[in-house]
């Protein structure tokens, strides 16, 4: 096989939404956000397992997305689309009973004129500026929303990874100000709101990157493994260089493994000459630049000559590789590409 096989394990994914459901009081519900296909692994099999253990409500970032998710669970869970009612959006947010999250007054009047007593929710803008209706729109326009029943009213912390960021409490305030006394269940708090404690929860809660194993929910289970099938090991004198731009030279006799993957697989760039493979918990240094479809590895270390190298395993997990490249495990998950062998292990297979 001349692909990565990028294992997927169900259980601990499960195992992650039930731990992070048990951090709430029993009176406050635990979402799942399912977004980017599962964030990146896919998201039939991960809607599937999220409700079988328990999850009810679902959330998407687009309407293309909820077809996927409607088509896996069938009638009866929430999907909620944080995006909105967009132009075009009608018939599939009418047909597959998703639930626009309403951003803005004129998605407020789309939405009301094209679906009068279709099922929607309430972005609010508490200070993030991005999505959702700002303070003085929700003055002006509040009380004929609620006039027509929202399922639900939420927002979106900035800073919930930095439990000290003054912005929380800031947006915190900012949200009660805006929906205290109003008879709608509310949403304040993904992964990192879920952790602030139990101001924060209010009557939902809707896990992200927690169920999936990353920070920063550092209690999480590793959900994905990602083994790299070995093309060709070299040797390589001293002196010579490896790869693009000869951007390694040897300080020493090598011996360079070159597996298949590259940045057209999710393993970004920027980890050319950083981070490490591992082969049964020994590193292997990257050496050289990641090409589009291959990276090259310093196996001299090693007694035999490998099969297949891991890069996300229990040595380095999602966000350790994204300390390596400078970025965030987000991004490491859900660039994930699709040559790879999922395979998929738990319960829920």
């Amino acid at each position: 096989m001349a692909t990565g096989i990028l294992t997927i394990d169900l259980d601990a994914l499960a195992e992650n939404w039930r731990a992070l459901d048990a951090i709430s009081a029993a009176t406050t519900e635990t979402g799942a956000v399912v977004k980017a296909s599962g964030y990146g692994l896919g998201a039939s099999r991960v809607a599937l397992t999220l409700a079988k253990a328990g999850a009810r409500r679902f959330f998407v970032a687009v309407a293309e997305e909820g077809a996927e998710i409607r088509q896996a669970l069938g009638r009866g869970p929430e999907i909620y689309v944080f995006g909105g009612h967009m132009p075009g959006d009608t018939d599939m947010i009418h047909d597959l009973d998703l639930i626009p999250l309403l951003n803005s007054v004129d998605q407020l009047t789309r939405h009301f004129e094209a679906l009068p007593s279709g099922a929607f929710g309430i972005q609010l803008d508490t200070g993030m500026n991005r999505l959702g209706l700002e303070p003085s729109e929700w003055q002006a326009v509040g009380a004929l929303a609620l006039a027509q029943k929202p399922r639900l009213i939420l927002s979106h912390l900035a800073s919930a990874d930095t439990p000290d960021d003054p912005l929380n409490a800031a947006q915190l305030k900012a949200f009660r100000d805006m929906t205290d006394g109003v008879q709608v269940p509310r949403s304040l708090a993904a992964t990192g709101g879920t952790l602030l404690g139990a101001d924060y929860h209010f009557d939902l809660t809707r896990p992200g990157i927690g169920i999936y194993g990353g920070l920063p929910f550092a209690d999480a289970r590793p959900v994905v493994r990602l083994a790299l099938p070995v093309i060709q090991i070299r040797d390589v004198a001293e002196g010579e260089t490896v790869g693009y731009g000869g951007s390694w030279t040897a300080q020493a006799p090598s011996r360079i493994a070159t597996v298949s993957a590259g940045y057209a697989d999710g393993l970004i760039r920027a980890i050319s000459n950083k981070g490490q493979l591992y082969a049964d918990g020994t590193p292997c240094p990257v050496v050289g630049r990641v090409s589009m479809d291959l990276i090259t590895v310093d196996v001299t270390e090693l007694p035999d000559a490998p099969k297949t190298l891991n890069i996300l395993c229990p040595e380095q997990t999602i966000d350790a590789l994204a300390g390596h490249a400078g970025t965030i495990g987000y991004e490491i998950l859900t660039a994930l590409g699709p040559r790879y062998s999922r395979l998929y292990t738990g319960g829920a297979v």
